[in-house]
């Protein structure tokens, strides 16, 4: 890294929180301090904003880094995680988006409390979102501290702690001051720089191999090292049964867990209507499926001109691979060209980090203010007092998050997405879907769906070869690993679904068909939706 790229990098950075801390200022003098301000930015939000929001939401550094350094290294096999990004949004759109805008108000347990015993739904609900929640926040932390201390050149534990505190307090900044307005501000300004900046490599990689992808493709080939196998199905998760069994539970972690995300499920609610709300989601697929299009030729681009070798050189999991992409269609690391175009992605990089911890953090803290505090109070609290929680629980949430990010630093950022992904699957979506669908749905299948799910894939992960076992553990030096996968989709999952049936079959509560008859007709008119 030269001093040329250290400091344009760095004024990029730099130019990126100043706009953004100066829509958070402006926002936060203009609202008004109502939970509906803070939580949902007024309800005031187009389809297309909220679209692009969403985007912004969803394309994260796992996207835009991991995914094209996977692709970069294993071919084939890397596709396959993009086609499970993408595929997710299908469940959205047909089985949630609508019916979860009509059921809810700010938060998933809205939906799932319409019409059973609030407080152990509530509680239970909440405390599973806020898992999630910081799960996949100390992923983007994690992968900003890696990342940002790489491209400015400080390689140092202390360089990379620094970096994570930092991103954790512009994070709990953009929250507490903005809420959801400022929050979907951010993200639409950041969807706009990446899908920019990715179209733009697109466009350089194709010049490079004059619009000829069998050309791109066959070089990228011969490039890697395996030949034909880089175009092929296998090379990273066809070796033995077991890594063929991790994939299909990575696959239904990332099919299914993504409409259980709490800061995804919370868009939802800033658009005035479900109208609006299905659109939104139409929006999204097009950006997302678009910006996921480009990253196929990005990561062969990366193979093919880059090399695996050099990509493996500055990153054993590859997730440099698209800033040393552009530094060589730049025209190299000593051109100018290269500098700018280096520095360009770094930032972009650097924005797609912040406008996802600051989305994440506002989901969880409503999670605890409007959930876990306000069913703990054993009434309602007020507005105005609960949008207050939810400030200092932005702070709280900061804080745990940077303290398991440094913990953490070490540990493989693609793990903890598939992880925080796994746990949505697992124990929110069972208790929403049968929420939405099941007339004989009980208060304790609701909690033990949640409960069900959550506490076997955090249970097994602790057991898996993640945690120890093997010399690429969190743990290297000790061995309790008894469950052979690293992601715990394929038994959590179904263990979720499985747990909310059992509690609702032996469950003495009568199901209340007054309330069910009320919320199906709200989910799929709009009636009475706040």
């Amino acid at each position: 890294m030269t001093g040329h790229h250290q400091t344009l990098a760095l004024f990029l950075f730099s130019a990126f929180i100043a706009v953004t801390l100066a829509i958070t200022t402006w926002v936060g003098r203009n609202r008004q301090g109502s939970a509906e301000e803070f939580y949902a930015g007024g309800r005031l939000f187009s389809p297309m904003e909220n679209g692009f929001a969403i985007a912004g939401d969803y394309m994260s550094a796992a996207s835009f880094l991991g995914l094209t350094g996977l692709i970069a290294l294993f071919g084939y096999d890397g596709l396959l995680y993009a086609v499970g990004f993408q595929v997710a949004w299908l469940v959205v759109l047909f089985l949630v988006a609508e019916l979860v805008r009509n059921c809810g108000r700010f938060t998933l347990a809205d939906v799932v409390a319409a019409r059973m015993s609030e407080r152990p739904v509530r509680i239970a609900t909440g405390t599973s979102s806020v898992t999630v929640s910081v799960l996949y926040l100390v992923a983007q932390m994690v992968g900003a501290g890696s990342l940002v201390a790489l491209l400015l050149g400080g390689t140092s534990p202390v360089a990379r702690a620094w970096t994570v505190i930092g991103v954790g307090a512009l994070m709990v900044i953009y929250v507490s001051l903005g809420g959801m307005r400022a929050t979907t501000w951010i993200q639409i300004v950041k969807a706009v720089l990446l899908l920019a900046g990715t179209v733009a490599l697109t466009v350089l990689v194709l010049l490079r191999f004059h619009g000829d992808l069998d050309r791109l493709l066959l070089t990228a080939a011969e490039r890697s090292g395996h030949g034909d196998a880089f175009l092929a199905p296998g090379l990273r998760y066809g070796g033995d049964w077991t890594s063929r069994f991790d994939f299909i539970s990575l696959g239904l972690a990332l099919v299914l867990g993504t409409a259980g995300l709490p800061h995804i499920l919370s868009r939802f609610y800033t658009v005035p209507t479900a109208r609006a709300a299905r659109r939104s989601v139409l929006w999204a697929i097009g950006l997302i499926g678009g910006f996921y299009l480009m990253t196929f030729v990005l990561g062969f681009g990366a193979a093919a001109v880059v090399g695996p070798e050099a990509i493996r050189g500055a990153n054993a999991a590859g997730n440099t691979a698209i800033p040393l992409l552009a530094l060589d269609l730049g025209g190299g690391a000593d051109s100018t060209g290269g500098t700018v175009l280096f520095a360009v992605v770094a930032a972009v990089a650097f924005a797609t980090i912040l406008a996802v911890v600051a989305g994440i953090t506002l989901a969880s803290s409503a999670s605890v203010a409007h959930d876990l505090y306000a069913s703990l109070r054993r009434r309602r609290a007020k507005q105005r007092s609960e949008v207050a929680v939810a400030r200092v629980a932005s702070v709280g949430i900061g804080v745990v998050s940077i303290a398991l990010s440094l913990l953490a630093r070490d540990l493989n950022v693609a793990f903890l997405v598939g992880l925080a992904f796994a746990v949505a699957a697992s124990a929110n979506l069972p208790a929403l879907l049968y929420s939405l669908f099941w007339r004989g749905f009980t208060t304790r299948g609701a909690v033990w769906a949640v409960y069900g799910g959550l506490i076997p894939a955090l249970v097994l992960v602790v057991l898996s070869p993640v945690v120890s076992g093997s010399p690429a553990s969190l743990f290297p030096g000790v061995d309790f690993q008894y469950f052979p996968l690293q992601n715990p989709g394929l038994v959590s999952i179904p263990a979720g679904f499985l747990a909310g049936w059992l509690g609702t079959v032996t469950s003495s509560e009568t199901p209340d068909e007054a309330k069910h008859a009320e919320t199906e007709v709200r989910s799929l008119t709009g009636a009475g939706a706040a």
